[in-house]
C-alpha cells in the first residue's frame, strides 16, 4: 500500500483501527455511513472536522486494502 497523509494507525486510538488524522473517526465509520446511503455532503455536515480530501482518502485506502487482501477459498 502506498503512504497516506490523512490516515493514521495508533494503537491508543480506536484500538488501532485506521482513523482520519486528528480525529477518532475511522475509515470503517466513513465506509459504513456511505454504504448506508449518506453522501459526502451529509458526512461533511455531520462531521465538520472532515474534509472532502479525508473522505476521498478513506475510499482510496479501502480500495487499496481490498486490492491486497487475499480471497479465502
Amino acid at each position: 500500500m502506498s503512504a497516506y497523509s490523512r490516515i493514521v494507525v495508533d494503537p491508543m486510538i480506536r484500538c488501532g483501527k485506521p482513523t482520519i488524522k486528528g480525529t477518532r473517526i475511522t475509515v470503517q465509520d466513513i465506509l459504513e455511513y456511505m454504504a448506508g446511503g449518506d453522501s459526502e455532503e451529509d458526512l461533511l455536515a455531520e462531521f465538520p472536522q472532515l474534509t472532502s480530501a479525508d473522505i476521498r482518502e478513506c475510499l482510496a485506502f479501502a480500495a487499496d486494502r481490498e486490492r491486497y487482501t487475499k480471497i479465502a477459498g
